[in-house]
């Protein structure tokens, strides 16, 4: 746990909260102002649990059993019933992060005053983030629609005292005892708050958040690894000139060809074939084209935030309270398309920039095209190997990103007796990118890898300052340069999380400020 701390209030929280909360372990409460929304909508549902018309939810079954009406002395029962079947996950357990996300984004939905929660409901949410208790969650159960019905109920299950849940040490418990360590009493749930605590689009948001969050600056880092590929293979910095960037206005693409044009910025490679001997007419599309490339990465990226944002800001549950028209409405506002469309769109993204990635690598390896290099950066080819099968890992990362690029959304399976015959798929969408994100980030890791030993291999020229820095980072995090062939995966994997944590980024930062 950190010292930081994120307030719910009626209005969304920001992307910065949903990291805060789900990476750094934030606190969480509620504010005034979201309280006293709760509070409102509460009144409602009360008042409509006593009235003698059915209320969909409230005193009504759920789904394809929303006909009958039920009793009153039933609805306690109704409501712990509902969580309980709904709580039907299957598989290994969802990544802590993520379900910490989820908890954030269903509280910050109570929090708008639209789902009719009791108020200690609630607070028990963001005590339970507070003391890192995380519910377990199952990898398979949702179809996205309905919300993330499985995974939410996993949630609300450990709000009732029951399931399991991992304490702030990471020790699996039953959730009584992780409440009761804590000093935290389970609930008994009310009207209708069994629905509002499982009908909503959390999970698949929370993964679309932090997503986002990752792909921004793996395509900042993956701009660092092209600098250095472009560079170690005396290619040309005039192709990122601004001029040429305007003749084709993509926002994303001017701020790619900015980057590289100040990563490469006082290259003694660059500069050592710049001139009027200089016979390269034109470098290869996997050089000359990066920042088309991961400028529209970046702009599909701004796309996918905009949706974010616009999910970050309602209130999904159904049915949804109108406090000020002091009525219950059914809506179909859980259901997940929007959010699977941009999933599905980023696992594109992350398998091309991770396509183009691993060509300028295997250009590096092919004597034939790596202008005056050795055979696979090689010591003594032939009897060394050098980077030969480091590229093998790339590709077949590459082609796992490739089949996860195969959108999750157009698929359907109608369910609940066909009352719920559409259904958007998106926490399906949602695990694969992140799958796609990590290999994206282990594609440009390798990059960085062989591009920094090609940079070795053009002494006495010296490299930009900028990518110069990566070089000095790696050699300084226990990467050692060109040389007999060695244990190469730990050299991967140190690379992995110097890309994944930001060093990188950082190295470049230092040297020249931040990239954007």
């Amino acid at each position: 746990m950190t010292d930081s701390h994120v307030t719910v209030d009626v209005g969304p929280v920001s992307f910065a909260d949903v990291v805060a909360v789900a990476r750094r372990g934030a606190a969480v409460t509620l504010s005034a102002d979201a309280e006293s929304a709760i509070q409102r909508a509460r009144a409602v549902v009360e008042e409509l649990a006593g009235a003698a018309t059915p209320a969909y939810g409230i005193s009504t079954g759920f789904g394809a059993l929303a006909t009958r009406h039920i009793p009153t002395d039933l609805r306690a029962q109704l409501q712990r019933s509902l969580v309980r079947s709904h709580a039907a996950g299957s598989g290994p357990e969802v990544e802590r992060e993520v379900v910490r996300a989820l908890m954030l984004l269903r509280l910050s939905t109570l929090a708008t005053g639209h789902t009719g929660i009791r108020l200690e409901t609630a607070r028990l949410i963001a005590d339970l983030l507070t003391h890192g208790i995380t519910p377990v969650v199952h990898e398979y159960g949702s179809l996205g629609c309905s919300g993330d019905l499985a995974p939410l109920s996993h949630c609300a299950l450990a709000l009732m005292g029951e399931g399991e849940a991992r304490d702030a040490d990471g020790r699996l418990l039953p959730a009584a005892d992780a409440l009761a360590a804590a000093g935290l009493a389970p609930l008994e749930l009310g009207a209708k708050e069994g629905l509002a605590l499982i009908n909503g689009t959390d999970g698949m948001l929370g993964m679309l958040v932090l997503a986002i969050e990752d792909l921004r600056t793996l395509l900042r880092t993956a701009d660092v690894a092209a600098a250095m590929s472009v560079e170690a293979q005396l290619g040309t910095d005039r192709v990122f000139a601004p001029e040429l960037q305007a003749i084709r206005p993509h926002p994303g693409q001017a701020v790619s060809a900015a980057n590289l044009t100040a990563l490469l910025a006082d290259s003694g490679v660059v500069a050592s074939h710049r001139g009027p001997d200089c016979n390269r007419v034109q470098d290869a599309y996997s050089l000359r084209c990066s920042p088309q490339v991961h400028g529209a990465a970046r702009d599909t990226v701004e796309h996918a935030a905009t949706v974010a944002g616009r999910e970050l800001a309602a209130a999904v549950d159904n049915p949804v309270v109108l406090p000020e028209e002091h009525r219950v409405e059914s809506n179909g506002n859980f259901h997940g398309a929007p959010v699977a469309y941009v999933l599905d769109f980023l696992a594109i993204v992350a398998a091309d920039v991770a396509s183009i990635s691993e060509r300028r690598t295997d250009r590096f390896l092919d004597k034939a095209r790596n202008h005056g290099l050795p055979p696979f950066l090689a010591d003594d080819p032939g009897v060394d190997s050098g980077h030969m099968i480091a590229q093998y890992t790339q590709a077949a990362i590459v082609s796992e990103l490739k089949r996860l690029a195969v959108p999750a959304s157009v698929d359907s399976i109608p369910s609940s007796a066909m009352q719920e015959d559409h259904v958007s798929m998106g926490w399906s969408a949602a695990r694969k990118l992140r799958r796609s994100v990590d290999g994206l980030s282990r594609v440009v890791a390798v990059e960085v890898l062989t591009a920094a030993r090609a940079l070795d291999l053009r002494a006495p020229l010296e490299p930009s300052p900028a990518t110069g820095a990566v070089v000095r980072l790696l050699r300084q995090s226990g990467v050692a340069g060109p040389g007999p062939d060695r244990h190469l995966s730990p050299e991967i994997e140190t690379c992995v999380h110097l890309v994944q944590s930001g060093a990188v980024l950082a190295a470049v930062r230092d040297v020249i400020g931040e990239l954007p």
